[in-house]
């Protein structure tokens, strides 16, 4: 199959080890992307150290080889790229965009997670101990999921003004994020549910930047009887070498795609090779959580 346009991501955290959701995820992101003859990165959002596991990075990419995966070029890290982080952020910060905010947890208690705009006028200094702030316009964004349809958010009243480097000096997610994909060339983005109504501000980010719009593809989240997410903080066990076949199968059946039982006596390479023929991303669940009470 000729080689498309295409350019997909998997792009794990590690602070721990790779778990069953982020397996979906990652065939999700690896089938939607071969099938149609893409290409696909690795990229380790590394931006908070002291919350990394040590030996994680190598671990999560030990188990994507013994999974059968295959990756595009070579596998970059957010951690290598505050430079570029930070030229954003001052130009931002000399063109009034964003601003200085001294506010600590305990005063923003109460507000819902929405920031009320105490520092936005105050113009602090915005050298030290200060975390960064994007204003946001009282606008609705909205745009189609291709799995869970229509999404919209008013940042200014859902959201507020948010942060886009911390108080500690570490960049935050939605910036690096924005950035890292445009860079890469990334056109389809293909994650976990979890991040839905983070997408409106990174479409925001991506307008000031005058980035183009990825098309956006959000797996349900895989969670256990408890009502709880499969997480690394969730201390969820590290997907086992020898079972590498059988959970694909499984994710592949998360996924809605109708494999058949026999792949679980099959190579990892042969299930992933199947699941490339065979992949309907029409067939996925339209649910922001799947229950899975095997795990």
């Amino acid at each position: 199959m000729p080689e498309s346009r295409y350019i997909g991501r998997f792009a794990p955290t590690p602070s721990g080890y790779l778990h069953f959701g982020s397996l979906v995820a990652a065939v999700a992101s690896y089938l939607d992307a071969r099938a149609v003859g893409g290409r696909w990165l690795v990229r380790m959002e590394d931006l908070a150290p002291p919350r990394e596991m040590p030996g994680a990075q190598d671990a999560i990419l030990q188990t994507l080889e013994r999974y059968g995966f295959e990756w595009d070029g070579p596998v970059e890290r957010q951690s290598s790229r505050g430079e570029a982080y930070e030229a954003v952020i001052q130009q931002w910060l000399l063109s009034g965009l964003a601003y200085a905010c001294t506010c600590s947890r305990k005063q923003l208690e109460g507000t819902g997670g929405i920031y009320p705009g105490t520092c936005r006028n105050a113009q602090h200094d915005w050298h030290g101990d200060v975390a960064i702030r994007i204003r946001v316009p009282e606008l609705e964004y909205a745009f189609i999921d291709r799995v869970q349809g229509e999404f919209r958010q008013h940042l200014g009243r859902e959201v507020g003004d948010f942060i886009i480097r911390r108080r500690d000096g570490l960049f935050a997610y939605q910036l690096a994020v924005v950035l890292d994909d445009a860079w890469q060339g990334v056109t389809d983005i293909v994650r976990g549910a979890d991040l839905l109504d983070n997408t409106p501000r990174q479409l925001y980010l991506q307008e000031l930047l005058g980035i183009a719009h990825p098309r956006y593809l959000h797996v349900p989240l895989i969670i256990q009887p408890d009502g709880h997410k499969l997480g690394k903080s969730y201390r969820s066990p590290p997907l086992p070498a020898e079972q590498a076949a059988p959970l694909l199968v499984r994710a592949l059946r998360a996924l809605g795609q109708a494999a058949p039982q026999a792949l679980v006596h099959c190579t990892p390479r042969e299930v992933l090779d199947w699941g490339i023929a065979h992949w309907d991303a029409g067939r996925i669940p339209r649910s922001l959580t799947l229950e899975d009470a095997r795990l």
